[in-house]
């Protein structure tokens, strides 16, 4: 009896056992089952808001890209400050800078169209002159461009004319000033255009600035947005003034120093003609 009431318990316990590891191994399979049914759910929820957010980015890629691509140029911002510093006012350097760089340039095309080869002309006429030929020497002059032809003609002029060392020498030195001022012509009106603009983007500037005050007067308030807008319109006159002055000075400065060049090679070349036209006995002493 205690035999068989062992062998039942045994029996029982075994069968319990079992059962709960049974249950145990269903209970780990669901949560695994749970996992691979849940795993598809988010996969397909995470591509979901992937792809409504790429839409997202997209139309605001869309939205921003025309914002991006209108960037304006810089004849476009010109155009937009001249406008805004009132065209009254802008035009005024403006017709500085237009009337400036005509006459600088047509200084400097003038000053290189007179510029030759002053060794060649001078080797030249010392050929003619060492051989007696005052005409051919004067022939030379007469088809070379520059002012040192020009002087050297009217030294060997008055040198076939019979005349004295003394009289061909003023003759060189009066028409090399004549030659001088030709070189410098226009030069007085590009000085005044750049004098003139800073003053005019100067005068713009006070009267835009008086305009501004104005405003805070008509306004009652002195905020920044009154007063900033005055002043930046006001300074953009000085600013056009100042560039314009900038610009033209720095031509004048090119065409100073090429006319202090062909002054230089003037004044070499003169002494060399007296000093040809005494050895070799052209002129009387």
């Amino acid at each position: 009896m205690k035999k068989f009431t062992s062998l039942l318990m045994l029996l029982c316990l075994m069968t319990f056992s079992v059962q709960s590891s049974f249950a145990e191994g269903e209970a780990e399979e669901a949560p695994e089952e749970m996992e691979s049914a849940v795993e598809p759910a988010d996969s397909n929820a995470i591509d979901s808001n992937a792809a409504v957010v790429e839409e997202a980015v997209e139309e605001e890629v869309i939205e921003e890209a025309p914002e991006a691509e209108v960037e304006e140029s810089g004849l476009q911002v010109l155009k937009k400050k001249f406008i805004e510093g009132g065209p009254g006012f802008m035009a005024l350097p403006l017709i500085c800078l237009i009337l400036g760089l005509a006459i600088a340039i047509e200084r400097i095309i003038s000053l290189f169209w007179m510029s030759i080869n002053t060794d060649k002309f001078v080797a030249e006429i010392e050929s003619e002159v060492v051989a007696g030929n005052l005409e051919g020497a004067k022939e030379i002059c007469r088809n070379t461009r520059g002012p040192i032809a020009s002087i050297f003609y009217q030294g060997l002029d008055r040198a076939s004319q019979g005349g004295t060392i003394d009289v061909v020498e003023k003759s060189v030195v009066s028409y090399g000033s004549v030659q001088m001022g030709q070189l410098e012509k226009g030069l007085v009106w590009l000085s005044l255009f750049i004098a003139l603009a800073p003053m005019l983007g100067f005068m713009g500037t006070v009267i835009g600035m008086i305009g501004a005050f104005d405003a805070i007067k008509a306004a009652g308030d002195i905020s920044p947005g009154v007063v900033a807008d005055g002043i930046s319109v006001a300074l953009l006159t000085t600013v056009a003034g100042l560039i314009v002055a900038i610009i033209l000075q720095v031509f004048y400065n090119f065409i100073t120093s090429k006319i202090d060049g062909i002054v230089n090679r003037m004044e070499d070349s003169s002494i060399s003609l007296v000093d040809m036209l005494v050895k070799n006995k052209a002129v009387k002493g």
